[in-house]
């Protein structure tokens, strides 16, 4: 019999420019399924760039992904993006224990700074 162990994603929002954005505050998942979180932010501004973040807990932020207008993805995760850009869903393909912190979804202009480029 195969052993499920339940995931909690804890969420929260994150704002470093005028477009608001919105996101679930937290989402269960089983481990080994694919996790897709989403956040909306409708008044995005063409210059501005979608980042992910995570932050575990006696840790700073860490850096996931970015994108500007099309899909991306790297070893952690993947980031969709549709052309109007008002909504962005991080998907990490296999949830496990260990995903278990908070992720920030943050629109702003692409430069870099303390917390990324």
């Amino acid at each position: 019999m195969r052993q499920m162990t339940r995931v909690t994603m804890l969420l929260t929002l994150g704002t470093l420019s005028l477009a608001k954005t919105s996101q679930p505050i937290f989402i269960d998942s089983y481990e080994g399924q694919e996790v897709n979180i989403s956040c909306n932010h409708t008044t995005i501004a063409t210059s501005e760039y979608i980042f992910w973040y995570r932050q575990f807990p006696n840790q700073g932020p860490q850096f996931i992904i970015q994108g500007y207008q099309t899909n991306v993805e790297n070893e952690v995760a993947s980031l969709l993006i549709p052309p109007d850009r008002k909504f962005s869903t991080l998907s990490l393909p296999q949830a496990s224990l260990r995903d278990t912190t908070v992720y920030y979804c943050i629109v702003r202009d692409a430069h870099c700074d303390r917390w990324g480029c």
